[in-house]
């Protein structure tokens, strides 16, 4: 339902959506079987798709909005296949720190859950010097970011055995990765397959971003290599309303703060971003003043 509600306001109503789920096609160990029992989770048509492709040997890339389980969609069947090889290992590669820990966290507890024995670890700038060589040893997932993986490449002998027997490449967030920088590290992902190929590996490529546009074809040329995408949604989602208002009169911050203090009242917890972290403070103060 769209409807404009003055002149300077334009509003978009998204029903709900029950969610729709789907059991993979292809075949699964019990251990996997077990795990989605003990925790009572039934895939969503997307992880289902993601978990088939992957495991028929395709690189995805998997474009489904922000918070419907894309983390699981890959991970799960990274995990199915270092469980079927137990010589196999996985690239996590990540953006920022902060997400690389949040997500060392959650790998953990499916290596757990699941008894994988992948030991995942963090491997960056921050890695104590004594920890390193157990790490590159004995983790068979290892999460990173593209600035450590420059300088991982460049020691290729340290990194003989993971190499070698390396099936997975995860690229989370992969909108990051445009423009100049997004050229950097396409040859960086270059560096990385022809090192792989040295040691006769060819791992699959697996790509994640709630916000690409044309995402078979970005990724393809990050990579060099063929994908399928995965876009069909079955999370479920509450009701949304979009209101795009443009202020005639007043100041954006004023309009903002207009905004936040309405939807304060009507009892609804409210996030505003601001181009600027006065424009932040401004916009807070004016609140505080309504």
């Amino acid at each position: 339902m769209d409807e404009d509600n003055n002149d300077n306001m334009y509003i978009k109503c998204e029903e709900a959506k029950d969610p729709k789920v789907q059991s993979p096609h292809s075949p699964v160990s019990d251990k996997f079987k077990n795990y989605l029992a003990e925790k009572n989770i039934r895939l969503y048509t997307h992880q289902a798709d993601t978990f088939d492709h992957i495991l028929e040997g395709r690189n995805v890339i998997i474009t489904t909005p922000t918070a419907s389980g894309k983390t699981l969609a890959y991970t799960l069947p990274v995990f199915e296949g270092l469980i079927a090889n137990p010589e196999a290992t996985a690239l996590f590669i990540y953006p920022t720190k902060a997400l690389t820990r949040d997500q060392l966290l959650f790998l953990k507890a499916l290596d757990a859950d699941l008894r994988a024995r992948t030991k995942p670890a963090i491997y960056d700038g921050d890695t104590r010097q004594d920890l390193r060589s157990k790490i590159r040893s004995t983790s068979r997932i290892i999460l990173t970011n593209m600035y450590e993986l420059h300088q991982i490449l460049a020691w290729r002998g340290k990194w003989g055995d993971f190499w070698a027997n390396l099936s997975y490449i995860v690229v989370d967030e992969a909108h990051k990765y445009r423009g100049i920088f997004g050229s950097n590290t396409a040859l960086l992902m270059r560096r990385l397959r022809r090192v792989c190929n040295y040691y006769d590996a060819k791992p699959q490529f697996l790509l994640s971003s709630a916000t690409l546009g044309n995402a078979v074809s970005f990724a393809e040329t990050f990579t060099g290599l063929p994908f399928v995408e995965v876009n069909n949604d079955g999370s479920p989602r509450a009701k949304r309303i979009f209101r795009i208002y443009s202020p005639q009169n007043k100041s954006s911050i004023s309009a903002a703060a207009e905004l936040v203090t309405s939807q304060i009242h009507a009892g609804m917890q409210t996030l505003c971003f601001t181009r600027s972290r006065k424009a932040a403070e401004i916009t807070a103060i004016r609140c505080r003043e309504e």
